[in-house]
């Protein structure tokens, strides 16, 4: 017994979702930086199902590049996070304006 493709779509639309609104209702980058991870976990999770629903390998070898990136991301993000942290003693992403003149 197999699980249907329209389920594995129907939470991949769920964990997607999640994500946009934790991205769109945080102020915490590092709140934010795990909804994109989360987003990025969704379109995963839709190349998986696609690769196996097709027999088709093509979908699992984009998410290794897709968790490669994300984790190239992750480290970039976190770099710039305590830098700011270290700069301005907040993560609070209204109170740092250091990119405006």
């Amino acid at each position: 017994m197999t699980v249907p493709l329209s389920w594995y779509l129907v939470l991949s639309a769920i964990l997607f979702v999640t994500g946009v609104a934790g991205v769109l209702t945080r102020r915490n980058a590092i709140v934010v930086f795990m909804c994109i991870e989360l987003m990025l976990n969704a379109v995963n999770l839709t190349l998986v199902a696609f690769s196996s629903f097709l027999g088709d390998g093509t979908g699992q070898v984009f998410v290794i590049f897709v968790m490669a990136v994300a984790a190239a991301e992750a480290a970039v993000g976190l770099a710039i996070v305590i830098a700011l942290f270290r700069n301005k003693q907040t993560v609070d992403l209204d109170s740092i304006n250091i990119l405006k003149w």
